[in-house]
């Protein structure tokens, strides 16, 4: 599946509906009055927080979205049937800018939070409510008001559970294929994966998390080197990161060590500071990127090109270098192996995660 983070949306609140010009017609009653009844106030637009997506991908197949108008009103003053409210659901995390104007509107962060992006229109008045003492029959009526309409830019910064951190070529594209129905391309050269991907890795019916591949990194990427800077910000909200290093490189002389030490640089470069932005002429609040506090997990690959009785000295080499005190995880990502006992853990660990934010917030609103 191909990843989608950014979307652009049109969205028309409903119109109100037109006041009524009428006068009541009873026999026996020669001078009935003026009983015209006011419009429907049109429906309006709500973004609605829905813990189940993950991508902006459904937006790329609609792109307009209306809500409905408000009723004329009618005689004996009868009010128009107002226009029902649109409920457009959007993963959590997603925010929602005013294209045109360029100002932030707000951030969807929680299941069932709603947002109001487009208001609609005000009833019209009919002319019942034009009857005073001097004007007996008023034949003046107000038209609904339009509702609003603005093209909203939509940025998903929670796009997966789990992010996949590497020098390129070190098979993180291969372990996505392995736990997941993702086929991002996979080939013997660097820098194959050119846009992040997204795969569902499912682990029995009701219980799945879903991994991001991003391009391979390089030293410097958090200056604009290669091609993963511009997509360190999409792991700004993925509760793991699997540090993915190639144990069996081409070059002997290549220590995986460094690699991982310079990965972690760019990791904490890149979190120096929040970004910044204009909002309404103000600067917007900073997203925070401290991404190398982030939970990060060793995870060896390519163990089966080590000889069997190399494979235990290597890893804890490398452990003892780096004074690892994280999870490590040998696999062999081209034959699955190791690739399901990693996948369990991390739905235990995501599981026992959101076990205490529950608690947590529980806790505060108790």
């Amino acid at each position: 599946m191909k990843f989608v983070d950014e979307a652009t949306i049109r969205v028309e609140a409903g119109h109100g509906g037109n006041g009524a010009l009428s006068f009541r017609r009873e026999k026996f009653v020669p001078r009935g009055g003026p009983d015209g009844g006011d419009g429907g106030n049109g429906g309006s637009v709500f973004l609605i927080g829905r813990e189940a997506l993950n991508t902006l991908v459904d937006f790329r197949h609609t792109r307009v979205y209306r809500a409905a108008n408000g009723a004329k009103g009618g005689g004996g003053n009868c009010t128009g049937k107002s226009g029902e409210d649109l409920y457009i659901p959007v993963p959590l995390g997603t925010r929602v800018m005013d294209a045109e104007a360029e100002e932030l509107i707000g951030e969807i962060t929680h299941d069932g939070e709603t947002l109001l992006v487009a208001h609609g229109g005000k009833s019209g008045l009919g002319n019942t409510r034009f009857k005073s003492s001097t004007n007996r029959s008023p034949r003046r009526t107000i038209p609904g008001r339009p509702g609003e309409h603005r093209e909203l830019a939509l940025e998903l910064q929670v796009l997966a559970d789990v992010g996949l951190l590497g020098l390129p070529n070190a098979g993180k594209s291969t372990f996505l294929r392995a736990v997941s129905e993702a086929r991002p391309k996979v080939a013997d050269y660097p820098f194959t994966t050119l846009h992040p991907h997204l795969g569902v890795v499912p682990i029995e019916p009701g219980r799945n998390f879903v991994v991001a591949d991003l391009p391979g990194l390089i030293e410097g990427a958090a200056q604009g080197a290669g091609l993963g800077h511009r997509f360190l910000r999409h792991l700004a909200r993925t509760r793991i990161l699997l540090h993915m290093v190639d144990m069996a490189p081409f070059e002997p002389a290549t220590d995986p060590v460094a690699g991982i030490e310079a990965i972690a640089a760019e990791l904490r470069q890149f979190g120096a500071g929040p970004e910044r932005g204009k909002v309404s002429g103000a600067k917007k609040p900073g997203i925070s990127r401290k991404l190398h506090r982030r939970e990060r997990w060793l995870v060896l690959n390519k163990m089966d090109l080590l000889p069997d009785n190399e494979r235990e000295l290597r890893v804890s080499r490398l452990v003892k270098k780096l004074k690892w005190k994280g999870p490590v995880y040998r696999i062999s990502a081209i034959n699955r192996e190791g690739c399901r006992e990693l996948a369990m853990s991390l739905m235990q660990r995501l599981e026992n995660m959101k076990k205490k934010t529950k608690q947590r917030t529980v806790t505060r609103n108790g």
